[in-house]
């Protein structure tokens, strides 16, 4: 007697929700994608924020930080308005871009841009807002702010992914949106660690405490005379001692001068590049340098490190 043979299929939507949400975890972005277009049910749980804001993390978490999430989330504001406003119709006039800007003209700093925005309005309006995200920056179609390592500083840039090369590209802040980089790899970028526009100076609230040893970044521009010179540019730099001072920790008093050493060391000692003095109390608009930001994390200053060894052998 032939044996009958029987089988039985399990759907996805048979199992526990717990375990579904396990199986959804592991899935890749292209992945949930796919799957959301088996069913209205998948697709909700597939285009939830928290399995994307994992995948954000993941990828974007060393170049996208605190500061173009801001900018993502005043996209997030305009696009959302009720149909037929004001915002909306100038999307529509821009045909469906949309940028975020500070200052005042000629010093009019672009925050970030969102080409192509009525792509993403649909997953917005569903409160889809980390998928939306996520496209956005792999479309390359969100140029957000970062900054860019030249050397031992780093620049101010709106930067904008290419997913076949996976490199980016970058550009200014100013409103002219000059490029000034193609082809940049991962490791070349960072996020930005302070909100200050590149064309006004960072507020600093680390003056006082300060002291030899202390590693720091601090704002710079090339021109002082030109009257609308930006400080897209963040120095690395270590607070130095004066030059009355034997450089001795325990009789060292420079912290209570009024004079800050700032010293520069990838230049060589009798450069005239190599130190720079400036008033704790004092922050002069018209001069080179502009705000300090102290770093706190090991991390960075490990970065900055290994710079400065690797331009010392070059």
């Amino acid at each position: 007697m032939k044996k009958i043979e029987t089988s039985s299929k399990i759907s996805l939507l048979n199992l526990p929700e717990s375990t579904l949400d396990v199986i959804l975890e592991l899935l890749s972005p292209i992945e949930l994608i796919n799957m959301s277009k088996v069913c209205t049910y998948l697709r909700g749980k597939c285009r939830s924020d928290h399995l994307w804001d994992n995948h954000m993390k993941h990828k974007w978490g060393r170049v996208f930080g605190h500061f173009a999430f801001k900018e993502w989330q005043w996209h997030v504001t305009i696009i959302t308005k009720e149909e037929g406003s004001v915002l909306n119709q100038q999307i529509n006039i821009l045909n469906g871009s949309l940028g975020s800007f500070s200052g005042s003209w000629p010093m009019l700093c672009v925050g970030s841009y969102l080409e192509e925005c009525h792509n993403f309005k649909s997953l917005l309006l569903a409160n889809h807002f980390m998928m939306a995200l996520y496209l956005s920056l792999e479309s390359g179609k969100f140029w957000f702010p970062a900054q860019l390592y030249r050397g031992l500083y780093v620049h101010d840039a709106l930067v904008s992914y290419n997913s076949i090369t996976d490199t980016f590209r970058a550009r200014t802040r100013s409103w002219n949106g000059r490029i000034v980089g193609n082809d940049l790899h991962w490791d070349k970028l960072r996020f930005s660690p302070v909100e200050t526009s590149s064309c006004v100076r960072h507020v600093s609230d680390c003056f006082q405490e300060l002291k030899p040893g202390d590693h720091i970044e601090i704002q710079w521009r090339g021109n002082t005379q030109a009257p609308y010179e930006w400080f897209a540019d963040w120095w690395y730099a270590v607070i130095g001692h004066l030059d009355s001072c034997n450089e001795n920790e325990n009789y060292c008093l420079c912290q209570n001068s009024e004079t800050l050493v700032v010293e520069f060391k990838q230049y060589p000692q009798r450069s005239s590049m190599r130190k720079a003095k400036l008033t704790r109390h004092t922050e002069d608009s018209a001069g080179n340098y502009g705000g300090i930001r102290k770093l706190h994390s090991q991390e960075e200053i490990q970065k900055w490190n290994e710079l400065l060894d690797h331009q010392r052998y070059i």
